[in-house]
């Protein structure tokens, strides 16, 4: 049993075939996915394919890229959408200071409104994080978000970080890049982080794990990297899935699915 804890079936790439690319992922073990909105197009989509099909739960926030659009309308919207049972989590939402459309005051602040609407709410939280560690981290700890704890989405940063994380009561999520031939940080963070506190997606239809690099990412990759970080860790395969499908259940409080 796989669970995919970040999925983007709302993406335009799927727009053809997404009935086909869910019937792969169901072949190849996935039996969750969360599907992950972050503006309101994304959003209304994740909730569409969430409310068709009873193994997809939605995650919804504002995308740190985006924050400069955030209105007070919006904020009021996702604390309604998060009232859904099939409303598992907020976001993704955190700083990335790769791209310049939102300057980092406005990202910082949204950061901070969803962080408090999740405090209220009682969810966990997904966070993005690109070129912003530090900051990402500080905000964390200031705001209390260890209350709602979460996953630290796509991670690769360092088994420093990812342990201060996890003592926030953050999971670690790895995804196509530690499958990456040259990609040390996370094989490292793979190795060393309990595997209680570790959980596996794609992020599709980015980061396709090797051999897919560069073509569409789909939720059926997720093997590959349940399969890369058995080997990391001398483990076998099951033993990771089985982990990784229970920590992320407990994570959104869903029930086994009976086998």
């Amino acid at each position: 049993m796989l669970f995919d804890t970040h999925v983007h079936l709302n993406a335009e790439q799927y727009n053809e075939d997404v009935d086909e690319v869910i019937h792969r992922a169901k072949e190849a073990g996935v039996t969750n996915m969360i599907v992950v909105g972050f503006d309101r197009p994304t959003i209304e989509k994740a909730m569409e394919l969430v409310e068709q099909h009873d193994f997809l739960y939605a995650s919804v926030g504002w995308h740190p890229v985006d924050a400069i659009d955030m209105t007070a309308d919006d904020l009021s919207w996702l604390e309604e959408l998060a009232k859904r049972p099939k409303v598992v989590a907020l976001g993704e939402m955190g700083l990335d200071y790769h791209w310049d459309k939102s300057p980092k005051d406005v990202q910082k602040e949204v950061f901070r409104q969803q962080i408090r609407l999740a405090k209220k709410v009682k969810l966990p939280i997904i966070i993005h994080n690109r070129e912003a560690t530090e900051d990402t981290v500080a905000i964390l700890k200031e705001a209390g978000a260890d209350e709602v704890g979460g996953i630290m989405h796509c991670f690769t940063g360092s088994v420093e970080t990812a342990k201060e994380c996890v003592e926030m009561n953050f999971y670690i999520s790895l995804g196509g890049p530690v499958t990456f031939k040259n990609a040390k940080k996370p094989k490292e963070v793979a190795a060393d982080i309990p595997l209680d506190k570790l959980l596996i997606e794609t992020d599709c239809p980015y980061l396709a794990p090797h051999p897919y690099r560069g073509k569409r990412n789909e939720p059926a990759f997720v093997k590959l990297v349940a399969e890369q970080i058995a080997e990391l860790k001398g483990l076998s395969y099951e033993e990771v899935a089985k982990a990784t499908n229970e920590n992320a259940l407990k994570l959104f409080h869903i029930e086994p699915q009976e086998k």
